[in-house]
């Protein structure tokens, strides 16, 4: 597992080894709950924590030669053996914290942008999961999903 947060917007996601998840607000210390990141012009309560899997990393590496590393996809939280598609609409334990999976994420060129590499349409329908934080608490490097 990887956890990564970044203070402002077009800024490097920085590893940490711990992040805390707030109830109904982000993560402490990301753009978004700090909201100094940017969305759509659509916002959502689903955006409080994103989720991928490093699975799609590999893809990415074996199907089109493009090497995308953690920190590059933007989301908070990189898993492994997790079908993430599986849990929309459901809510599932990340260590101690209780999330609600309310959409898959879509990719968008900013990533494109940002990496230089050309990532928007192979993760068309595999950019990860955006949930809700119903339950907050502290996630570490190891921590398991656990669905409900």
């Amino acid at each position: 597992m990887h956890l990564h947060i970044c203070p402002r917007a077009f800024l490097p996601m920085q590893a940490q080894e711990a992040i805390t998840l707030v109830a109904g607000r982000g993560i402490e210390g990301d753009r978004y709950m700090l909201e100094t990141g940017f969305y759509s012009d659509k916002p959502e309560i689903g955006r409080q924590v994103t989720l991928f899997e490093i699975e799609t990393l590999e893809a990415l590496k074996r199907d089109f030669d493009i090497d995308l590393a953690p920190e590059e996809h933007r989301r908070n939280v990189t898993v492994r053996g997790v079908p993430l598609n599986h849990l929309v609409g459901r809510q599932f334990r990340l260590g101690s914290t209780l999330l609600e999976a309310t959409r898959l994420s879509f990719p968008c060129k900013h990533l494109d942008e940002i990496t230089g590499k050309e990532v928007f349409d192979p993760l068309v329908h595999r950019c990860g999961l955006n949930c809700q934080i119903l339950e907050g608490g502290v996630v570490r490097v190891g921590d398991k999903v656990t669905p409900l």
